[in-house]
């Protein structure tokens, strides 16, 4: 009778026990995480910027009012798969393997959606993965075919015929948000959910849904104060780079005037097969309504012969009204999954987050594209919302970094970190803002990827709250090739990329071989215009950069610089 007793208590506790646990897993919060491609914070309205005030991001916008808005958000490598690799494993480049953009991930690294699969989260990635594997941890996955493209992508998942890709017509940025609800719609609903929203948007070449053609045509953009900058005081990096607006946009890819197209420039004909790459794509309709819209503004152009400031002028607000006509779609796009979320009662069991893959240059400097650890491209856009901790419509300025997303988001599971993951989840910030006492004074950099596009040389570097100190270093043009593992092997697509860009020239005139510093007061020099190594004065800030800095190469076991 005792033992029935016993036996019949232990069955009610450990029903007990597992319906708390049961109730616990039902209150771990949903996840969604939205990335863009090359989405600049200089761009959303929620940051003040001149641009985004010129042209408004209000669904973005939304995500702050309910939440967190980061100010010191940064990456670890300013560059598209690196970027991704950090997401997901919560590693530096040298530790994932992915250091340069075309190959090298260590598939053998956890990634944090693996251990939320095994926490009992149903997950889901959707848009650009362009990691050379399979996305691992994911029970639903429809990605893009590297890239991706704007027009008629190509998706490939686990919802595809043996896993192969299917072209689908729209617009890319439509189509993922579509899969995404569907996949939100159909979720097993007892578990939690994970869901990874990536947009090929708005990377290069800002190819805008039609509706928004022509949508900022009337706005006048200011250029950055820095547009026109000198370099003077800095080092040989910022002059050999290929990342000018005015020099190094391309009139066919970029601009979109293929009327440019000279048969005796071999770049010419490269960037004239870029753009068609990506009309040819498109349905008649789609391509008529593109030609209605381009070809009567390129005849203008042509008309008007500007030259000059003028010419200069032109090419500024073409690029910043394609880029703004392209985040048009973006904002519409969280403005549907808000939407989503608020009409099937999930926001408030939900954490969002908002961010780019790196940040991008809107003309500072005179430039485009990222890789650099100056500001605009070492920084990137982070907005949270996660009700009941992040405080409505408040700003942190704690240094971040994209190695604590995956981090975070265990914690949010109730899963202990892997001992390997260096970054740190941000939990502690959501609650207690700036705030919070225990947290880094400065943060680690370090880009890998040349000789390639853009020519930007390999560079790592520290930034505290005020202080900048970076490293160029490395072997010019091809001669770099041998430094890097995967450029000199036959069938990789950094080997491709190499010969694609030795057969326009690119690698002339041959850069020199470069090793040297730069400091920065970030205070007094915002814009980073004013190189402060080596000058007096600063001989004991650039002893304690020196040294936080050789603290993490040694740390964290950097193998190169």
């Amino acid at each position: 009778m005792n033992k029935t007793i016993i036996s019949v208590a232990a069955l009610s506790c450990l029903a007990a026990t597992m319906q708390a646990q049961k109730k616990a897993a039902a209150q771990r919060p949903n996840i969604v995480y939205i990335m863009c491609d090359d989405h600049a914070f200089q761009c959303i309205s929620a940051y003040g910027h001149a641009i985004g005030k010129l042209a408004p991001t209000p669904n973005i916008d939304r995500i702050a009012e309910r939440g967190m808005r980061f100010d010191k958000a940064f990456v670890e490598n300013s560059l598209s798969t690196p970027s991704r690799a950090c997401l997901m494993t919560g590693l530096y480049s040298h530790q994932n393997g992915q250091r340069q953009l075309g190959e090298g991930i260590d598939t053998s690294r956890t990634f944090f959606t693996e251990l939320l699969q095994d926490a009992g989260y149903q997950t889901a990635i959707i848009g650009k993965w362009h990691m050379g594997c399979d996305p691992k941890g994911f029970d639903y996955y429809h990605i893009y075919n590297d890239q991706g493209q704007y027009w008629n992508p190509q998706y490939r998942g686990t919802d595809t015929p043996d896993g192969k890709y299917i072209v689908e017509e729209g617009y890319s940025t439509d189509l993922s948000t579509d899969h995404a609800i569907d996949f939100m719609d159909h979720r097993d609903k007892s578990k939690p959910f994970c869901l990874m929203l990536h947009h090929k948007a708005p990377h290069r070449n800002w190819q805008a849904n039609i509706k928004n053609l022509g949508k900022y045509d009337n706005v006048e953009f200011p250029m950055p104060e820095t547009f026109y900058d000198d370099y003077a005081t800095r080092g040989e990096a910022v002059r050999t780079q290929k990342m000018s607006v005015t020099k190094h946009m391309r009139w066919e890819q970029d601009f979109k005037v293929p009327e440019m197209l000279d048969m005796n420039n071999e770049d010419s004909k490269d960037s004239y097969n870029a753009l068609m790459g990506e009309i040819n794509r498109m349905t008649p309709a789609q391509r008529s309504a593109w030609g209605r819209y381009y070809f009567p503004r390129n005849r203008k152009l042509l008309e008007a012969n500007l030259k000059g400031k003028d010419l200069d002028n032109w090419k500024y607000q073409a690029y910043i009204r394609d880029y703004m006509s392209v985040i048009a779609s973006v904002d519409e796009s969280v403005g549907r999954v808000l939407d989503y979320l608020d009409k099937n009662g999930l926001t408030d069991n939900t954490i969002i987050v908002y961010t780019s893959d790196q940040g991008f240059y809107m003309g500072e400097h005179g430039w485009f594209d990222k890789r650099f650890m100056y500001e605009e491209s070492l920084r990137t856009p982070l907005i949270i919302s996660y009700p009941g901790h992040t405080k409505p419509g408040s700003v942190c300025h704690k240094l971040v970094q994209n190695i604590d997303y995956a981090p975070t988001f265990l914690e949010l599971a109730g899963v202990k970190k892997p001992q390997e993951m260096v970054g740190r989840s941000l939990l502690p910030i959501f609650d207690n803002g700036d705030a919070q006492k225990q947290w880094r004074s400065s943060i680690y950099y370090h880009y890998y990827d040349y000789p390639t596009y853009h020519m930007v040389r390999k560079h790592d570097g520290v930034r505290t709250d005020r202080y900048k100190l970076i490293h160029f270093y490395g072997k010019g043009g091809l001669d770099a090739v041998p430094e890097n593992k995967y450029q000199g092997i036959e069938g990789t697509n950094e080997n491709n990329t190499l010969k694609s860009l030795i057969s326009i020239g690119y690698f002339e005139p041959k850069d020199n071989a470069v090793n040297y510093n730069e400091l920065y007061d970030l205070q007094n020099d915002p814009h980073e215009l004013n190189n402060l190594y080596g000058k007096p004065g600063y001989e004991k800030i650039t002893k304690q950069l020196q040294k936080e800095l050789d603290a993490y190469r040694k740390a964290q076991k950097v193998d190169e610089f």
